[in-house]
Protein backbone atom coordinates (compact mmCIF):
# COMPACT_ATOMS: atom_id res chain seq x y z
CA UNK A 1 0.00 0.00 0.00
CA UNK A 2 2.92 2.28 0.59
CA UNK A 3 3.67 5.01 -1.67
CA UNK A 4 5.92 8.06 -1.14
CA UNK A 5 5.03 11.43 -2.67
CA UNK A 6 7.12 14.77 -3.24
CA UNK A 7 6.33 17.72 -1.25
CA UNK A 8 5.03 21.33 -3.06
CA UNK A 9 4.25 24.67 -1.86
CA UNK A 10 0.98 25.87 -0.70
CA UNK A 11 0.39 29.04 -2.83
CA UNK A 12 -1.39 30.68 0.38
CA UNK A 13 1.78 31.41 2.17
CA UNK A 14 4.79 29.78 0.46
CA UNK A 15 4.80 27.14 3.52
CA UNK A 16 5.96 23.52 2.64
CA UNK A 17 4.14 20.78 2.93
CA UNK A 18 2.56 17.32 1.36
CA UNK A 19 0.56 17.90 -1.84
CA UNK A 20 -1.45 14.81 -0.28
CA UNK A 21 -1.55 16.87 3.28
CA UNK A 22 -2.82 19.90 1.24
CA UNK A 23 -5.64 17.79 -1.09
CA UNK A 24 -6.90 16.11 2.21
CA UNK A 25 -7.06 19.01 4.21
CA UNK A 26 -9.15 21.24 2.09
CA UNK A 27 -9.89 24.54 3.24
CA UNK A 28 -6.81 25.39 5.50
CA UNK A 29 -4.18 26.85 4.76
CA UNK A 30 -0.30 26.29 6.05
CA UNK A 31 1.87 28.42 7.79
CA UNK A 32 5.36 27.78 9.41
CA UNK A 33 5.63 28.99 12.80
CA UNK A 34 9.05 29.31 14.28
CA UNK A 35 9.01 28.77 18.27
CA UNK A 36 11.95 28.59 21.01
CA UNK A 37 13.34 25.07 19.83
CA UNK A 38 11.74 24.32 16.39
CA UNK A 39 9.64 25.11 13.65
CA UNK A 40 6.09 23.90 13.32
CA UNK A 41 4.34 23.30 9.75
CA UNK A 42 0.79 23.92 10.65
CA UNK A 43 -2.47 23.93 8.95
CA UNK A 44 -5.15 26.14 9.93
CA UNK A 45 -8.78 26.15 8.83
CA UNK A 46 -12.28 27.56 9.89
CA UNK A 47 -14.00 30.44 11.87
CA UNK A 48 -15.35 30.55 15.44
CA UNK A 49 -13.59 29.60 18.78
CA UNK A 50 -9.92 28.04 18.85
CA UNK A 51 -9.30 24.01 18.71
CA UNK A 52 -6.02 22.75 18.76
CA UNK A 53 -5.48 18.96 16.95
CA UNK A 54 -2.84 17.45 17.87
CA UNK A 55 -1.88 13.63 16.11
CA UNK A 56 0.43 10.69 17.09
CA UNK A 57 3.13 8.74 16.17
CA UNK A 58 3.50 7.47 13.10
CA UNK A 59 0.95 10.27 11.76
CA UNK A 60 0.71 13.14 11.22
CA UNK A 61 -1.71 16.31 11.54
CA UNK A 62 -3.16 14.57 8.15
CA UNK A 63 -4.69 11.97 10.49
CA UNK A 64 -7.11 14.80 11.36
CA UNK A 65 -8.53 14.95 7.77
CA UNK A 66 -11.85 13.05 8.12
CA UNK A 67 -12.86 15.76 10.83
CA UNK A 68 -11.23 19.08 10.86
CA UNK A 69 -13.53 20.03 8.20
CA UNK A 70 -16.83 19.57 9.97
CA UNK A 71 -14.94 21.04 12.84
CA UNK A 72 -13.84 23.88 11.06
CA UNK A 73 -17.83 25.32 10.55
CA UNK A 74 -17.98 25.86 14.39
CA UNK A 75 -14.13 26.30 15.57
CA UNK A 76 -10.71 28.33 14.21
CA UNK A 77 -8.70 24.75 14.19
CA UNK A 78 -5.02 24.73 14.29
CA UNK A 79 -3.55 21.34 13.40
CA UNK A 80 0.03 21.08 13.38
CA UNK A 81 3.05 18.39 12.79
CA UNK A 82 4.16 17.87 16.06
CA UNK A 83 8.33 18.65 16.44
CA UNK A 84 10.17 15.43 14.74
CA UNK A 85 7.28 14.03 12.89
CA UNK A 86 5.36 15.40 9.45
CA UNK A 87 7.05 18.77 7.71
CA UNK A 88 8.13 20.26 11.55
CA UNK A 89 11.84 20.17 12.38
CA UNK A 90 13.20 17.71 13.81
CA UNK A 91 15.52 19.21 16.24
CA UNK A 92 18.77 17.93 17.81
CA UNK A 93 17.17 15.86 21.49
CA UNK A 94 19.97 16.71 23.57
CA UNK A 95 21.89 13.89 26.01
CA UNK A 96 19.08 13.47 27.91
CA UNK A 97 16.42 13.95 24.87
CA UNK A 98 15.14 16.96 26.61
CA UNK A 99 14.03 18.46 23.16
CA UNK A 100 10.93 15.57 22.61
CA UNK A 101 9.71 15.56 26.30
CA UNK A 102 5.74 16.31 26.19
CA UNK A 103 6.73 19.72 27.86
CA UNK A 104 8.41 20.45 24.57
CA UNK A 105 6.37 19.67 22.65
CA UNK A 106 3.55 21.26 24.47
CA UNK A 107 5.58 24.56 24.45
CA UNK A 108 6.06 25.21 20.70
CA UNK A 109 2.25 24.69 20.55
CA UNK A 110 0.77 27.22 23.04
CA UNK A 111 3.58 29.35 20.94
CA UNK A 112 1.98 28.25 18.06
CA UNK A 113 -1.33 29.73 19.30
CA UNK A 114 0.01 32.71 20.29
CA UNK A 115 0.73 32.82 17.13
CA UNK A 116 -2.09 32.99 15.40
CA UNK A 117 -3.79 35.34 18.36
CA UNK A 118 -5.21 32.74 20.82
CA UNK A 119 -4.09 32.67 24.45
CA UNK A 120 -7.27 30.94 25.43
CA UNK A 121 -8.05 27.25 23.55
CA UNK A 122 -8.97 23.88 23.79
CA UNK A 123 -7.22 21.41 22.86
CA UNK A 124 -7.90 17.18 21.24
CA UNK A 125 -5.29 14.89 20.63
CA UNK A 126 -4.50 11.42 19.89
CA UNK A 127 -1.92 9.23 21.02
CA UNK A 128 1.15 10.82 21.11
CA UNK A 129 -0.89 13.99 20.75
CA UNK A 130 -3.16 13.54 23.61
CA UNK A 131 0.23 12.93 25.89
CA UNK A 132 1.30 16.47 24.71
CA UNK A 133 -2.21 17.59 25.51
CA UNK A 134 -2.72 15.85 28.89
CA UNK A 135 0.78 18.27 29.90
CA UNK A 136 -0.47 21.61 28.19
CA UNK A 137 -3.35 20.94 30.26
CA UNK A 138 -0.96 20.47 33.87
CA UNK A 139 1.42 23.45 32.70
CA UNK A 140 -1.09 25.50 30.90
CA UNK A 141 -4.25 25.45 33.12
CA UNK A 142 -4.97 29.06 32.59
CA UNK A 143 -4.37 28.53 28.49
CA UNK A 144 -5.84 25.19 28.35
CA UNK A 145 -10.15 25.15 27.69
CA UNK A 146 -11.45 22.08 27.40
CA UNK A 147 -9.15 18.46 27.53
CA UNK A 148 -10.17 15.64 24.94
CA UNK A 149 -7.80 12.89 24.78
CA UNK A 150 -8.14 9.73 21.86
CA UNK A 151 -7.26 6.04 22.98
CA UNK A 152 -4.59 6.52 25.87
CA UNK A 153 -4.50 6.53 29.82
CA UNK A 154 -1.93 8.68 31.20
CA UNK A 155 1.76 7.76 30.79
CA UNK A 156 2.58 7.63 34.59
CA UNK A 157 -0.74 5.32 35.33
CA UNK A 158 0.71 3.60 31.85
CA UNK A 159 4.08 2.61 32.75
CA UNK A 160 3.49 2.04 36.64
CA UNK A 161 1.08 -0.92 35.91
CA UNK A 162 2.55 -2.29 32.45
CA UNK A 163 0.78 -5.81 31.80
CA UNK A 164 1.23 -8.64 29.53
CA UNK A 165 -1.52 -7.89 27.35
CA UNK A 166 -0.54 -4.25 26.81
CA UNK A 167 2.93 -4.85 26.74
CA UNK A 168 3.00 -7.36 23.67
CA UNK A 169 0.89 -4.94 21.80
CA UNK A 170 2.29 -1.98 22.78
CA UNK A 171 6.43 -3.27 22.21
CA UNK A 172 7.36 -0.27 20.03
CA UNK A 173 7.15 1.68 23.26
CA UNK A 174 10.47 0.08 24.85
CA UNK A 175 12.36 -0.56 21.66
CA UNK A 176 12.44 2.52 20.26
CA UNK A 177 13.53 3.88 23.76
CA UNK A 178 16.59 1.82 23.41
CA UNK A 179 20.00 3.48 23.38
CA UNK A 180 20.72 5.50 19.80
CA UNK A 181 21.18 4.24 17.31
CA UNK A 182 20.04 0.39 17.62
CA UNK A 183 16.25 0.89 16.82
CA UNK A 184 16.98 3.15 14.57
CA UNK A 185 19.51 0.76 12.63
CA UNK A 186 16.94 -2.24 12.80
CA UNK A 187 13.70 -0.15 11.45
CA UNK A 188 15.01 2.60 8.23
CA UNK A 189 16.38 -1.19 6.74
CA UNK A 190 12.95 -1.12 5.36
CA UNK A 191 10.97 1.78 5.93
CA UNK A 192 7.94 1.02 3.69
CA UNK A 193 7.83 -2.49 5.80
CA UNK A 194 7.72 -0.84 9.07
CA UNK A 195 5.15 1.76 8.35
CA UNK A 196 2.80 -1.06 6.71
CA UNK A 197 3.29 -2.88 9.98
CA UNK A 198 2.80 -0.14 12.39
CA UNK A 199 -0.31 0.81 11.24
CA UNK A 200 -1.88 -2.43 10.52
CA UNK A 201 -3.67 -2.94 14.21
CA UNK A 202 -5.02 -6.08 15.00
CA UNK A 203 -8.45 -6.76 13.96
CA UNK A 204 -8.84 -3.69 12.05
CA UNK A 205 -6.05 -3.80 8.91
CA UNK A 206 -5.15 -0.98 6.66
CA UNK A 207 -8.67 -0.17 5.14
CA UNK A 208 -9.64 2.44 7.62
CA UNK A 209 -6.98 4.70 5.77
CA UNK A 210 -7.69 6.82 3.11
CA UNK A 211 -4.82 6.00 0.43
CA UNK A 212 -3.89 9.75 -0.06
CA UNK A 213 -3.29 9.53 3.98
CA UNK A 214 -1.20 6.57 4.02
CA UNK A 215 0.64 7.59 1.41
CA UNK A 216 1.42 10.62 3.66
CA UNK A 217 2.25 9.07 6.48
CA UNK A 218 4.54 6.62 4.29
CA UNK A 219 6.06 9.87 2.89
CA UNK A 220 7.34 11.31 6.13
CA UNK A 221 8.88 7.75 7.49
CA UNK A 222 12.22 8.77 6.88
CA UNK A 223 15.49 8.26 8.80
CA UNK A 224 15.13 11.83 10.12
CA UNK A 225 11.57 11.49 12.20
CA UNK A 226 12.20 7.59 12.87
CA UNK A 227 15.27 9.31 15.04
CA UNK A 228 12.68 12.00 16.33
CA UNK A 229 9.89 9.48 17.14
CA UNK A 230 12.83 7.47 18.80
CA UNK A 231 13.80 10.45 20.94
CA UNK A 232 10.18 11.01 21.77
CA UNK A 233 9.98 7.60 23.36
CA UNK A 234 13.60 7.88 25.08
CA UNK A 235 11.79 11.21 27.21
CA UNK A 236 8.71 9.38 27.59
CA UNK A 237 10.30 6.75 29.68
CA UNK A 238 12.46 8.89 31.10
CA UNK A 239 11.61 12.46 31.69
CA UNK A 240 8.23 12.42 30.85
CA UNK A 241 7.86 9.83 33.31
CA UNK A 242 9.20 11.48 36.12
CA UNK A 243 7.24 14.71 35.59
CA UNK A 244 4.43 13.10 35.87
CA UNK A 245 5.27 11.14 39.00
CA UNK A 246 6.12 14.38 40.55
CA UNK A 247 3.04 16.11 39.56
CA UNK A 248 0.86 13.11 40.95
CA UNK A 249 3.17 13.32 44.07
CA UNK A 250 2.16 16.47 44.80
CA UNK A 251 -1.56 16.21 43.95
CA UNK A 252 -1.56 18.34 40.77
CA UNK A 253 -4.86 17.76 39.29
CA UNK A 254 -6.51 19.02 35.52
CA UNK A 255 -8.65 21.66 36.15
CA UNK A 256 -10.43 21.50 32.53
CA UNK A 257 -13.48 20.01 31.41
CA UNK A 258 -11.80 16.40 29.86
CA UNK A 259 -12.96 13.84 27.52
CA UNK A 260 -11.49 10.76 27.20
CA UNK A 261 -12.72 8.14 23.50
CA UNK A 262 -11.08 5.00 23.20
CA UNK A 263 -11.23 2.20 20.99
CA UNK A 264 -13.07 -0.82 22.03
CA UNK A 265 -10.94 -2.59 19.69
CA UNK A 266 -7.59 -0.73 20.38
CA UNK A 267 -5.12 -2.10 23.13
CA UNK A 268 -6.59 0.52 25.46
CA UNK A 269 -10.02 -1.15 24.82
CA UNK A 270 -8.64 -4.69 25.60
CA UNK A 271 -5.96 -3.93 28.22
CA UNK A 272 -6.46 -1.05 30.55
CA UNK A 273 -9.15 0.60 32.34
CA UNK A 274 -9.27 4.40 31.02
CA UNK A 275 -11.78 6.21 33.20
CA UNK A 276 -10.31 4.50 36.08
CA UNK A 277 -6.96 5.98 35.17
CA UNK A 278 -8.15 9.34 34.00
CA UNK A 279 -9.97 9.59 37.54
CA UNK A 280 -7.24 9.99 39.14
CA UNK A 281 -5.97 12.93 36.93
CA UNK A 282 -9.26 14.88 36.01
CA UNK A 283 -12.23 15.47 38.17
CA UNK A 284 -14.50 17.12 35.44
CA UNK A 285 -14.37 14.04 33.65
CA UNK A 286 -16.50 11.93 31.19
CA UNK A 287 -15.48 9.71 28.82
CA UNK A 288 -16.60 6.05 27.17
CA UNK A 289 -15.72 3.47 24.36
CA UNK A 290 -16.24 4.10 20.43
CA UNK A 291 -16.31 0.75 18.45
CA UNK A 292 -13.05 1.35 16.58
CA UNK A 293 -8.92 0.54 16.94
CA UNK A 294 -6.43 2.80 17.61
CA UNK A 295 -7.11 5.51 14.89
CA UNK A 296 -10.68 6.83 15.87
CA UNK A 297 -11.03 9.67 13.79
CA UNK A 298 -9.94 7.51 10.32
CA UNK A 299 -12.16 4.72 11.04
CA UNK A 300 -15.60 6.28 12.65
CA UNK A 301 -15.51 10.13 12.40
CA UNK A 302 -18.57 10.41 12.70
CA UNK A 303 -18.47 9.32 16.51
CA UNK A 304 -15.48 11.16 17.24
CA UNK A 305 -17.44 14.36 15.69
CA UNK A 306 -20.65 13.29 18.12
CA UNK A 307 -18.25 13.48 20.94
CA UNK A 308 -16.04 16.33 20.00
CA UNK A 309 -18.69 18.41 18.87
CA UNK A 310 -20.96 18.98 22.32
CA UNK A 311 -18.45 18.37 24.09
CA UNK A 312 -16.70 21.51 23.04
CA UNK A 313 -19.58 23.66 23.08
CA UNK A 314 -20.58 22.92 26.67
CA UNK A 315 -22.62 20.09 26.47
CA UNK A 316 -22.58 16.50 27.53
CA UNK A 317 -21.54 14.31 24.37
CA UNK A 318 -24.23 10.72 24.58
CA UNK A 319 -22.63 7.74 24.39
CA UNK A 320 -23.04 6.16 21.12
CA UNK A 321 -25.34 3.37 20.73
CA UNK A 322 -24.05 1.17 18.12
CA UNK A 323 -22.98 -2.50 18.53
CA UNK A 324 -19.22 -3.28 18.08
CA UNK A 325 -17.64 -3.21 14.44
CA UNK A 326 -13.63 -3.13 13.15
Amino acid sequence: MSQRTNKTRTEATGATAGSGAAALMRGFRYERVATAGAEINVAIGGEGPPLLLLHGNPLTHVSWHRVAPDLAKRFTVVAPDLRGYGDSSKPDGGEDHAAYTFRAMGEDNVEVMRHFGFERFAVAGHDRGARVAFRMALDEPEQVTHLCALDIVPTYDLLSNVTLGWGLESYHWFFMAQKSPFPEKLITADLDYYINYKLNKKGVGLSIFAPEAFAEYARCTTPEQIHAVCEDYRATVTLDYEFDRADFEAGRRIACPTLVVWGSNSHVGRHLKPMEAWGRWAGDLRGFAIPTGHYPSEQRPDLVLNALLPFLSGEEPSVPSVGPTV
